[in-house]
């Protein structure tokens, strides 16, 4: 007898629906899987006869072709396993079922329970789209799942306990999971604005880039703070909205980073590599293309500590996903494209030594070797970022103060509202933040008044701004009005902005 039973291959964050169909014939004992798949697939022949056989069901002695449909799709990963089993247990007619309407995802272990499977989240996404009423996954992957609305989520202890729902002996009712991202957002972080003693310049800067998603680089000495402050940077940025936390939930479940107690990834992503990370770990890639940083840090922040010391290829990587927001790529079966929505924040020190400019220590660098520390970083690269700013040397008074600094979440507060503001202002676009306006969308909102734009334009002229360095001043403006609550863009909004342009080290 033939039997078919959906399940679900995930290539990138693409789901595909896939037909499990198995058919038992006369002949000599065999069990065989055809339809391109892997080395875990293959092993789950072993899996599900164990499992079949201990949940007190008899394991067929015949000849046994399972086909995953369609045949031209690469198929990885054990979450095949439960499907397979009950597309066993119907072609031996030991149940009696119609799957037409159900979708079957898990790992199974030798005894018949399930095990958590990764990559859960957008596999039921496509069951839902594809206008499936009702998914069977393992009872630790359930508040994942039921993330989403419209569909119901039933939890698997064992595959006894599912073939007996389905005989009628007993019932798994559907799981119902807490929805209110609010609920579940931490009321804490690690690193606040208030433990950084002074770099007030460098903070309000930080906050500029989380109120309007700008790349920031900062350039210091060796202990002036700049890791500190981007570890800061998390706890004043704006809450992630449900959409954002299950994309990047998803991301996350793929990748099998989701932590087993978390089912939701709530707070936005902080990603900091090391500087000799390789080009597919920066970008993503592998054989069974997975996320790379890059990916991972989607609707977050993506921390490059010691710039210049990253790989020339690692960094050039970075200039396509910072402009298309996402990540293609490319294998000989086909692309696969990641989302790519971060913010870039980047430390440097000044020269190899780190104290150019210090006027406390001496500089040991020559000319040359300055000018080729900061040539690692090439011009298209240094243009996508917008903020460029100086954290220098903490003196001891400003280290020792008992002068209490401003908290983050008063910071966070602000940049919440200047978040609202935009979201509202790009309503039905695809624009997000002030630093992804087009052109068009800058002439529609980034009104100057006059005595603004009698300043910009003579800065324009004196400083020499290119039509890039021009936009994005004009961007920075925006969301220091925005921070305001302005409604156009004043003198001193301007004069602000032209501050964090690029400076040339000599």
């Amino acid at each position: 007898m033939l039997a078919k039973v959906l399940s679900c291959a995930i290539i990138g964050l693409e789901g595909f629906m896939i037909d499990v169909e198995t058919d038992i014939l006369a002949g000599l004992p065999s069990f065989t899987i055809v339809g391109l798949p892997d080395k875990a697939i293959q092993e789950s022949r072993d899996r599900v006869k164990s499992a079949i056989k201990n949940s007190n069901y008899k394991f067929p002695n015949r000849r046994i072709t399972v086909n995953l449909a369609p045949a031209d799709i690469k198929k990885g990963g054990p979450s095949y396993d439960l499907a397979i089993a009950m597309s066993i247990l119907s072609s031996s007619e030991q149940l009696s079922v119609d799957f037409t309407d159900s979708i079957f995802l898990g790992e199974l272990s030798l005894d018949g329970r399930l095990r958590r499977t990764h990559g859960i989240l957008p596999m039921v996404s496509l069951a839902r789209d594809k206008g499936l009423s009702q998914v069977f996954v393992p009872l630790d992957n359930a508040e994942e799942a039921s993330l989403l609305e419209n569909i119901s989520i039933f939890p698997v202890e064992s595959l006894a306990q599912l073939a007996a729902h389905f005989k009628g002996e007993l019932e798994i009712l559907p799981y119902h999971g807490e929805k209110d991202l609010q609920r579940r957002v931490p009321s804490s972080y690690a690193f606040d604005f208030s433990h950084v003693k002074g770099q007030e310049h460098a903070k309000r800067a930080l906050e500029i880039a989380a109120a309007g998603r700008h790349n920031i680089l900062m350039t210091g000495p060796p202990g002036s703070g700049k890791t500190m402050l981007a570890r800061s940077l998390p706890s004043i940025l704006p809450p992630l909205t449900t959409e954002e936390a299950i994309e990047v939930t998803k991301i996350y479940s793929v990748s099998g980073l989701l932590p087993p107690d978390t089912s939701l990834v709530t707070e936005r992503p902080f990603r900091s590599p090391h500087y000799t990370i390789s080009h597919s770990g920066l970008t993503g890639g592998g054989q069974w293309p997975r996320p790379g940083e890059i990916s991972l840090s989607h609707n977050g922040v993506l921390f490059l500590d010691e710039f210049p010391e990253f790989g020339h290829v690692a960094l050039e990587s970075l200039r396509q996903p910072m402009e298309d927001k996402v990540v293609t790529i490319s294998r000989v079966h086909g692309n696969v494209t990641f989302p790519a929505n971060f913010m870039l924040v980047a430390a440097m020190n000044p020269c190899p030594c780190g104290y150019y400019g210090d006027p406390f220590r001496e500089c040991k660098c020559s000319v040359t070797e300055i000018t080729r520390y900061n040539k690692r970083i090439s011009g298209p690269l240094l243009d996508r970022i917008d903020i460029f700013i100086d954290v220098p040397h903490v003196e001891y008074e400003r280290l020792t103060t008992e002068k209490s600094a401003e908290t983050s979440s008063t910071v966070r507060e602000r940049v919440k509202v200047t978040h609202k503001t935009q979201l509202e202002r790009f309503t039905g676009t695809a624009t997000f933040s002030n630093a992804s306006m087009s052109p068009t969308e800058m002439k529609k909102f980034c009104m100057l008044e006059a005595a603004a734009q009698s300043l910009f334009h003579t800065a324009t002229k004196q400083l020499h701004l290119t039509a890039r360095s021009f936009y994005r001043v004009l961007k920075i403006a925006r969301t220091i009005a925005d921070l305001e609550n302005s409604t156009g863009i004043k003198t001193h909004h301007i004069a602000e902005a032209l501050q964090y342009r690029r400076k040339e080290p000599f």
